[in-house]
Formats: structure tokens, sequence, C-alpha cells
């Protein structure tokens, strides 16, 4: 089943068959201290820049994220997307814990959004899923609940199983519903991307849905994250994953497009032949 998300005049659609989407993570102020002080001071300029670098560097989306401490988060937000949209023509997905935020972001955004993200929570079930419904938006469930993060597939499955099933009694399409199988990182534990693949297998085999995580979780506290994450993202596309929020970082890109190819998404490999010929000509 394929996930249709839209901007102002463009459209991105996630799916089995589709090329890898490459969601860029970078306008997100945690851990970037000088970014986060700048939002907090009204300056919007690297926002700017940062969507215009991810795109070009081969992002199909772009994640938005406003949470820093002591600010207006529902302001900031849509300050930010407006700035976003004004600099390129792709869909957001508009990434906020806080209900009120993710309304206003909703609320000015030119397009079809995917919204990130609900948990399997009854409450925060209850909480965000009628405002995703009201705006025809797809959203992003990660599959923990108030237990916090199972440690096995099993039940990571029956999370994503129990926001598929709320999403539809919300009248939200199955195919509108993109489960985050919840990438951790293998420096903290070495079974963490082992338990992420399985999950990914166990929810396309059983759910069939679209699948999203944060990639660059898997290699955080380790030294060269750019190369583990570029060897991490082709294991998760062969298992199932459909879209990730990710670097742009040329080799992690490269690793996804190459795995488009083998996996049979890129016919012919057109599209890796004429990246190609691109950066021959540049």
């Amino acid at each position: 089943m394929d996930t249709v998300l839209r901007s102002r005049s463009g459209s991105v659609t996630i799916g089995a068959q589709q090329p890898f989407c490459v969601i860029g993570e970078r306008i997100n102020p945690t851990g970037r201290k000088t970014f986060a002080q700048e939002l907090r001071d009204g300056d919007l300029s690297t926002v700017t820049a940062d969507a215009l670098a991810q795109v070009a560097a081969g992002a199909n989306m772009l994640d938005v994220n406003a949470g820093i401490p002591m600010v207006d988060e529902p302001d900031l937000l849509k300050a930010m997307l407006r700035t976003v949209q004004e600099a390129v023509d792709v869909p957001i997905c508009i990434d906020s814990s806080v209900i009120e935020a993710l309304d206003a972001g909703l609320s000015v955004y030119e397009g079809r959004a995917l919204v990130n993200s609900v948990t399997a929570e009854d409450e925060r079930l209850e909480e965000i899923l009628p405002l995703v419904a009201r705006y025809d938006a797809a959203v992003i469930g990660l599959a923990n609940d108030e237990t916090g993060i199972p440690e096995t597939p099993q039940k990571r499955l029956e999370c994503a199983r129990k926001i598929v099933s709320a999403a539809n009694d919300h009248g939200i399409a199955t195919a509108d519903v993109i489960i985050d199988p919840l990438a951790m990182t293998v420096g903290a534990d070495t079974d963490a991307v082992t338990t992420t693949l399985a999950t990914i297998s166990l929810i396309r085999s059983e759910l069939g849905v679209n699948m999203c995580l944060g990639a660059s979780n898997v290699s955080f506290g380790l030294p060269q994250r750019h190369v583990l994450n570029a060897g991490f993202l082709p294991m998760a596309a062969a298992a199932g994953l459909t879209s990730a929020i990710m670097s742009t970082a040329e080799v992690c890109v490269q690793a996804v497009r190459a795995a488009d190819l083998l996996l049979g998404h890129d016919p012919w490999g057109s599209s890796w032949i004429a990246a190609h010929r691109a950066r021959q000509a540049a």
C-alpha cells in the first residue's frame, strides 16, 4: 500500500515498490545549541539554509522540529514551517510531542503533511488521531506504549497493530499510518539493530504498512556515524523499511539509492545513472 504526501505543488509516494523516501533530519534544534539560540532570537536563516541544502543533497521530504525549552512552540513551529515552504517545495514531516504545536503547524501547512508522531498509549491515541483525521494528514506511529520501548519484535508488532486499529476507528486509512519499528543505538545494546530488522520484517509480513524510523539513532555514541548509518539503511530497506528520517550526508543518500537499484526499485538503474551523469557534469 502507498502513502501519498503533498507539498504546495508536488507529491511523494511512500511504498514497498517505490524508491526509498529520504526525510531530512537536520531542521531540529536537539543537540544544536547555536541553532536553538537562533530560533529563540527569531533568526530563521539556518532553517532556510538547512532546507535548501538537504533537498539539494537528495531529501524527498523534510522533518521540521521546534522543540526547545522556553519558547512558544506552536508559534515557532508555524514560523519554521512557513520558512521551509518558502524555501523548498517538498512535503514536510511535522515533528512535535505538543498537541497545540501540531495543530498550529497543520493549520499553516500547504499540502498533505506527515505527523510525527503518536504512540500506542491510549491517551496519545485519543489526543493525536482526531487531529490527524481533521487535517487529512498521515501519521507516524511509534511501536511503544505505556510500558516503554518493547524489547521483542512481537511486542512492537502488537503496539503497531493497536495504532493501526485506533487510526481506522478515527477514519484514517491503514495506508496513512506509517509505523516506526524503533531504532536504538547498537552502542548500548549489540542486539539493537537485529531486533529492529526483525521487527521491520515482522510488521511488513503481518501488517503490510509503510515504515519510517530515525536512522541516525543506530550509531549514537559511536565513531564514524555516517558510515554505520549507511551500512544500516540498505539492510533496513531489504527488510521492508520504506522511509527514514535520516542524515543527507552523501554516503547515506548514496547507500539508499544503491539499495533502490539493487532491490529493483530503480528500474534499469535510470535514477542511479542520471545522478552519476549530473555529478560528472557538475
